[in-house]
């Protein structure tokens, strides 16, 4: 199996969760930029997921936009779908995604509507532009997943700002790794929690590609990780650790949050490693003893 299809069960995983969520709202749009990156694989397979869609019913609508430089190729796939459903709009837009998306948006009528974007930059070897980005933070709610090439973003920390700058307060990335190279990066960008606690469980329970791992873009050890509903705690542990040792102390619910949204971790793995931590002595908790709550504060021993 390769990084690509490890993606596209990530994606198609994704979609079947958010779209019964979106659809509550009556309209919601899914963008997909650079759909010819990989010739249309991936949107083909995000249209399957809308229409095996049963809440795809009358009354409701789904506008799907696919944009690429070339779209021949991603034309001939989504026309073999065959949808058949009123309900589901499909676009498909030639032009580069940062020139035709933010316009784009605008004539689906896609403000204040759910919308998802999935944009697929691994061929072009450089980030979305940060106004592409920005143009998403329209949707009501938003989440945007970027796929990056190896390289293309050297300072995650940075990026992950600039994202938060674009309009959208919670960002994860992770590392999709063959090897001890640098490997393609997937970031999702959204504003709303639940969104990006369903992702990251989504990450963990996909099925285990041979040859494909997981990397925490800020791990220093660069440590590969089996995809497990169970992942080494490792990285995890030293990245705790480390934020512990910059802001002296912090409460559970914040150590919580750090591991979702600065880590490849869920919310629930960092709760598992602090009880480990506390009971080696590793870490300090107050008060001392009782349940490991929200409002326990630790600090480095």
């Amino acid at each position: 199996m390769s990084v690509g299809d490890l993606k596209r069960e990530v994606l198609v995983r994704h979609l079947e969760i958010w779209t019964p969520g979106a659809l509550h709202k009556r309209r919601a749009a899914y963008v997909h930029g650079g759909a010819d990156a990989d010739g249309g694989v991936l949107a083909e397979a995000a249209l399957r997921v809308f229409a095996e869609q049963s809440d795809l019913v009358r009354g409701r609508e789904l506008t799907m936009v696919a944009i690429g430089e070339d779209t021949t190729e991603v034309d001939r796939r989504l026309g073999t779908v065959g949808v058949g459903n009123p309900a589901l709009t499909v676009h498909v837009v030639t032009g580069g995604t940062d020139a035709r998306l933010a316009a784009t948006l605008k004539a689906v009528g896609a403000a204040r509507v759910p919308i998802l974007g999935f944009l697929d930059a691994t061929t072009s070897g450089r980030a979305p532009e940060p106004d592409t980005i920005a143009a998403f933070a329209a949707g009501k709610p938003a989440e945007v997943i970027v796929g990056l090439a190896p390289g293309a973003v050297t300072d995650v920390d940075g990026y992950r700002s600039a994202l938060r700058e674009a309009g959208f307060p919670l960002v994860a990335a992770v590392e999709l790794a063959v090897g001890d190279e640098p490997g393609e990066l997937l970031v999702l960008a959204t504003t709303q929690g639940k969104s990006l606690e369903a992702f990251k469980e989504t990450l963990w329970a996909v099925d285990e590609f041979a040859g494909v791992r997981y990397r925490d873009p800020g791990d220093p050890e660069r440590h590969l990780i089996d995809i497990s509903l169970t992942p080494h705690p490792g990285p995890l542990r030293r990245e705790l650790l480390a934020h512990l040792a910059t802001v002296g102390a912090a409460t559970v619910t914040e150590l919580r949050t750090f591991a979702l949204t600065e880590t490849v971790y869920r919310a629930a793995d960092a709760t598992s490693v602090l009880q480990k931590l506390v009971s080696s002595g590793a870490v300090i908790r107050t008060p001392p003893a009782g349940r490991l709550g929200g409002d326990v504060e630790i600090r480095s021993a």
